[in-house]
């Protein structure tokens, strides 16, 4: 049987995975191949670390040029995170001719362009399925069997850690703060949660979608994005009387203008198909002009599910060398859209007014009248000497024309807190409707 040889580098939580899906999983690969995947270097920065897997040790190796001038090599997969050397290592591996597979959300983000750019010429495939997503299927069916429709709409649940927050949130009525530490104790959340509370990770992986679903390069600076550090409990259980729940959402959709890019907290109502995604699973959901309606969802992150993503991607580049075919086209973008201005695209808000003493929602009326934003009430709940909130529900207005408004309510006597959010697939009407 043929043996096709790679080059890991990383033996981390993903690298770790790659090995143990090919270990457990041998007999099948190599039957679904008549070929035999093989591991035959790993780039690692510490040659006596403990390891999470059991490798010969000849196969270690602290030095990059040993897997890249080593000619029996076809595949090198970058399981190293990060973006240097991982970016230069991949260009390297690329113009020596190499395959690669990467789970890279931020190098492929940032530098998807000039990596493809690279493969096509070389004539090698570039794979990243596990960059979205963990082991849920989304790259291969957006570039394949999605492939005759014009994409409308994306919408994804695409971060574990924050999703395992907001459930947690939402369902055990604790903070964020408190909820942070449970999910850092229990491995969903990193020492250092900053890209993923505040919105970095689930911008990577959008940059990523969008490009293939829109067929138009977009890169992460294109990607405006707010984190979750702001939601409080008194927003998740405003959000359940109105029949909402908050969402971290991945959004790209196509405007008649462009596309229209965000990564921000939202009311989803709770019949929407990713309002039941919870915990550390992901949901990604999007609209076709042909099939309609499709969601896909699973675990987003962990070693095996990233492993499966990995591996499938290494079956699909194995199969291009033994059928010695040409690598097919590495970027599929044909067109190049305008990223429209987040802050100028009209949408329903949610915002929550919490003030000192009962007293001061005067204040606040009073500015509302003098901005002349129409505004609807949806529920309030005071008392005179304790204070409390108003809900306040705003339609078809842009983030720029209530910009002043919020400011002069943050800065209005006795207001405490001001929380805003937009309604995802509802109308203000759905929410004033909903007994609260």
């Amino acid at each position: 049987m043929r043996e096709i040889n790679i080059g890991l580098l990383g033996l981390g939580t993903v690298g770790s995975g790659v090995i143990k899906a090919l270990q457990q999983n041998n007999h099948n690969i190599s039957a679904k191949l008549n070929a035999e995947l093989k591991v035959k270097r790993i780039l690692v920065r510490e040659l006596a670390k403990e390891r999470a897997v059991k490798v010969d040790a000849g196969m270690l190796t602290g030095d990059f040029s040993a897997i890249l001038d080593d000619t029996s090599i076809s595949i090198i997969v970058e399981a190293m995170g990060g973006i240097e050397p991982a970016r230069e290592y991949i260009l390297q591996a690329l113009g020596k001719g190499k395959h690669v597979v990467t789970a890279n959300k931020e190098v492929v983000a940032k530098y998807g362009r000039e990596i493809l750019a690279v493969a096509e010429k070389m004539g090698v495939e570039v794979c990243f399925e596990a960059s979205v997503g963990g082991g849920i299927p989304i790259i291969r069916p957006l570039k394949q069997c999605l492939a005759a429709n014009e994409i409308q709409e994306i919408i994804g649940i695409i971060n574990g850690t924050t999703n395992y927050i907001l459930t947690k949130m939402a369902t055990e009525g604790k903070d964020f703060a408190a909820i942070l530490q449970e999910a850092q104790a229990k491995g969903y959340a990193e020492p250092d949660p900053t890209s993923d509370v505040d919105g970095y990770d689930a911008a990577y992986k959008l940059a990523i979608l969008a490009s293939l679903a829109f067929g138009t390069p977009v890169g992460f600076s294109d990607v405006k994005f707010t984190g979750i550090g702001h939601i409080t409990r008194e927003d998740m259980v405003w959000a359940d009387k109105l029949g909402c729940v908050i969402k971290l959402l991945a959004v790209a959709k196509l405007q008649a203008q462009g596309l229209e890019l965000r990564v921000e907290p939202c009311l989803v109502p709770q019949s929407h198909p990713l309002a039941s995604v919870n915990d550390v699973f992901n949901g990604i959901y999007l609209k076709g002009n042909l099939v309609g309606e499709v969601l896909f969802t699973g675990r987003g992150a962990g070693d095996l599910p990233t492993a499966s993503a990995v591996v499938a991607d290494l079956m699909d580049v194995a199969q291009t060398i033994l059928a010695a075919r040409s690598a097919r086209p590495a970027c599929t973008c044909y067109r190049n859209l305008p990223v429209l201005d987040q802050h100028e695209i009209p949408a329903a808000f949610y915002l929550r007014v919490a003030v000192r003493k009962a007293d001061a929602i005067l204040s606040v009326n009073q500015i509302f009248n003098q901005s002349s934003i129409p505004v609807t009430v949806a529920g309030k709940k005071l008392k005179q000497h304790k204070g409390g909130s108003v809900v306040y529900i705003i339609s078809d207005i842009t983030y720029t024309a209530l910009a002043d408004v919020v400011a002069k309510l943050r800065e209005a006597p006795g207001v405490a807190d001001v929380s805003l959010f937009p309604l995802e697939g509802l109308c203000a009407d759905d929410v004033v409707s909903a007994k609260v």
